[in-house]
């Protein structure tokens, strides 16, 4: 017997590959306590979320394969169990929430059918779980109840996925919540609602929650205890306020070191020529208002962040600049002319000078082009920038740029982590030498190190070639950090604008406020000061 609620012991976990195996895990040993939040911090490829999915059951065995250990729930060994035992368990006794709820609930059934069939799968009559469905739904707090039951997942915001998520995972009122990166691309506004309902239902239900994350911010706002893991091994445990003021481990200082929200605030150059002038830009989708007379200057050589909350406009506004949409009305004048009034061979003359960075690198590159394909595609398309027999050399001059090897030229996106799939996607937009760069939440989704790496180069490539950012992001550290001036939009106007200084220092609207308040700190004494400010205001 273990006098804990759930403790994993000396569990490995290795893949099968073309070139040998992979040790994900190695040798793991924590425990979890009943009303307790543990969080498992590491970057991608620690071996956080792989430990997790053993507990659940959710290895692909072959490839994986668990070499060893023990994992003890109320006693008995999880890994000794067949399969119709361990699906008693599995939404029951133990659930998990995951990073996307878009790529987990089913499309083609709405979410209350979903959530029913989560109690019905346990042996509960249709009645009580249509019951237990619209229990939930209201508790997570989403709008018109019983309306949401009879909706598809695309018809909610990426927030409400998360929380219908969560509905779904507490159906049962299970034991233990395993929540892999819940909040991740989340608005700071909406992170902050899933985490306080994550911790107000711990509060009302008792249940034990594992929380993997790569973001201190998150630790630092609902840990009780920490666990650092670095290429599947644990280097580090604690609670999160002694480590992170009294780290041991060499790895853990990087991670800390790498949150951003620290560094001296930039300033903006006044004297600086702008080069992109948006004035009055509308977007109207039927009756809705996605933008409302915009405008706003971008300068040569600084970097103009956009922050704001999903469905602020902060995207529409990139969308319409570079003509991926058509606008309803105003300006967006690019060294004088009309952006919005050019035809698209036009276009494709300012497309040179205009390049865009995606969130999701994984979307963004053709997966069956290799590295060296994707970035000259630019050169095959403006056939005059650059003659055929340079484009090697070139491609592996920008792959060194931002801080790839000549070699890796010749291999596919999914070879690479998501870290360098994001440098990559940058090389692809310093192809033709462009003079701004729009990055639409281009580092959101990264690890805390691997964002820091990628914020360091964006801004080299700013201070040595000059290059103007829109930076659109939500996670207002980083923005902290890298921008000189920032734009806060809402409901598709800007409420507020000014520099870094002033929008972080002396905050004019209550809007920019309670953006700054749902704000993470990885200090946990000054995350729980924000917290308290955030309930007061």
């Amino acid at each position: 017997m273990t006098d804990h609620l759930l403790e994993v012991r000396n569990l490995s976990v290795r893949f099968h590959t073309a070139q040998g195996f992979v040790n994900a895990v190695n040798d793991v040993s924590w425990h979890l306590d009943r009303g307790e939040t543990l969080a498992i911090l590491g970057e991608s490829g620690s071996g956080k979320s792989v430990s997790s999915s053993a507990i659940m059951n959710l290895i692909d065995c072959p490839p994986g394969e668990i070499t060893s250990g023990e994992i003890l729930f109320d006693g008995q060994d999880l890994l000794q169990l067949d399969n119709e035992a361990r699906r008693a368990l599995n939404g029951k006794r133990i659930a998990m929430i995951f990073q996307d709820p878009m790529s987990h609930f089913n499309p083609v059934y709405t979410v209350g059918w979903q959530i029913e069939e989560t109690v019905t799968a346990h042996g509960r009559p249709a009645a009580q779980a249509r019951a237990r469905a619209l229990e939930l739904v209201k508790r997570v707090g989403i709008p018109d109840p019983e309306g949401a039951l009879n909706k598809y997942p695309h018809e909610f915001s990426g927030g409400q996925r998360q929380r219908l998520m969560i509905a779904m995972a507490l159906a049962l009122k299970p034991d233990i919540l395993i929540a892999d990166e819940p909040t991740t691309a989340l608005d700071v506004t909406v992170q902050a609602e899933v985490l306080t309902l994550l911790h107000e239902l711990q509060d009302e239900t008792g249940m034990g929650l594992v929380l993997i994350t790569h973001d201190l911010g998150v630790v630092a706002d609902v840990a009780d205890r920490l666990v650092v893991m670095e290429k599947g091994c644990i280097v580090e445990t604690g609670r999160p306020h002694d480590i992170y003021h009294n780290a041991q481990h060499p790895y853990t200082r990087k991670l800390i070191a790498a949150a951003p929200g620290k560094g001296v605030m930039r300033q903006p150059d006044p004297s600086a020529a702008p080069i992109l002038c948006v004035q009055g830009l509308q977007k109207s989708y039927g009756t809705f208002h996605a933008l409302s007379g915009v405008t706003f200057d971008v300068r040569r050589g600084e970097t103009l962040a956009v922050v704001g909350e999903s469905g602020s406009g902060k995207s529409t506004i990139a969308r319409l600049v570079l003509r991926l949409e058509s606008s309803s009305g105003g300006k967006a004048l690019w060294k004088g002319e009309d952006l919005l009034t050019k035809t698209p061979k036009e276009m494709s003359k300012v497309r040179r000078e205009i390049q865009m960075v995606f969130q999701d690198p994984t979307q963004s590159l053709n997966p069956k082009m290799t590295v060296f394909q994707i970035i000259s595609e630019a050169w095959a398309i403006h056939r005059d920038v650059l003659p055929k027999d340079k484009w090697r050399a070139r491609v592996e001059e920008l792959l060194d740029q931002v801080g790839l090897e000549a070699g890796h030229a010749e291999r596919y996106p999914h070879q690479f982590s998501g870290g360098q799939r994001q440098r990559i996607a940058i090389a692809r937009a310093l192809a033709l030498e462009p003079e701004l760069i729009i990055c639409d939440e281009a580092v959101s989704a990264l690890d805390v190190s691997i964002q820091a790496q990628v914020i360091e180069l964006l801004g080299k490539l700013r201070d040595d070639l000059g290059i103007a950012f829109i930076f659109i992001a939500h996670d207002l550290p980083v923005v902290r950090d890298f921008a000189d001036r920032v734009l806060v939009m809402k409901s598709g106007e800007i409420v507020e604008d000014g520099s870094v200084e002033q929008i972080f220092e002396a905050p004019r609207k209550p809007y920019t406020k309670r953006l700054l308040a749902a704000g993470l700190d990885p200090d946990p004494a000054v995350q729980k000061q924000r917290r308290d400010a955030r309930l007061a205001l």
